[in-house]
């Protein structure tokens, strides 16, 4: 069961990041690049020996994941401020969004095929040989995929697909951000891979319940991955 609760908090943490980045776009119309680029590999690894491995390994979890790991402390200890408003309504707005997505198998598939086409995309314009799972490979250079033409399809591959469904994620922030169309396409990839995280969340057991018990599922578990992080 301890186990099953690590992967849960990684799988968490992947989806917090993922919001907080589209949070700290529309605020601030900045991030820091190692977060944005574990978030989008992620949408990547499709067939990860260890949930770490979604986010580049477990040697390298508290770094990539640290953001989001961050996040859930905040909600764990209830910090004073606690987590941002925004970044809790986005979460819970994929949660949701997860479950109409796991409905529509033809659209899971449409999903992956584009994915694997925009794969090869960024390993040409990255100039990397594309291999089986190369984003969790210790020689692979994450970056490859914030390359603005992969970000560019990500975002239109969100807005033909999660984007039709009635229930949206409504991100509020400055309109000079907003309105600036490299960071509409980083807040639609980022929203793609936050729901990337709820699937991998509900693969390894999570249920909506379970996060009633927050705190109490999640407290050990980031004292594992993340123990600087008090």
């Amino acid at each position: 069961m301890a186990r099953e609760h690590d992967e849960q908090a990684i799988a968490l943490a992947g989806l917090f990041q993922a919001v907080s980045l589209v949070e700290q776009i529309a605020r601030r119309g900045m991030i820091a690049q190692n977060s944005f680029e574990t978030s989008i590999a992620s949408l990547f690894v499709s067939d990860p020996k260890l949930t770490e491995d979604v986010y580049g390994g477990t040697h390298d979890l508290p770094f990539n994941l640290g953001l989001g790991l961050k996040q859930m402390q905040e909600l764990v200890d209830k910090r004073a401020g606690g987590i941002n408003p925004d970044v809790m309504r986005y979460a819970l707005t994929l949660i949701q969004l997860e479950r109409k997505l796991a409905d529509r198998p033809d659209m899971l598939e449409e999903i992956g095929k584009r994915l694997d086409q925009l794969e090869q995309k960024a390993h040409y314009f990255g100039d990397q040989p594309a291999d089986d799972n190369a984003a969790t490979s210790s020689a692979f250079d994450p970056s490859i995929y914030t390359h603005s033409n992969v970000i560019a399809g990500i975002a239109a591959l969100y807005q033909d697909t999660i984007s039709t469904f009635t229930i949206r994620v409504q991100v509020g922030g400055d309109p000079r951000h907003l309105q600036n169309s490299e960071n509409a396409a980083r807040i639609r990839a980022l929203l793609l891979a936050g729901i990337r995280a709820v699937i991998l969340w509900r693969q390894v057991g999570g249920k909506r319940w379970h996060l009633f018990f927050f705190r109490s599922r999640v407290r050990s578990s980031l004292q594992k991955i993340h123990p600087s992080g008090h």
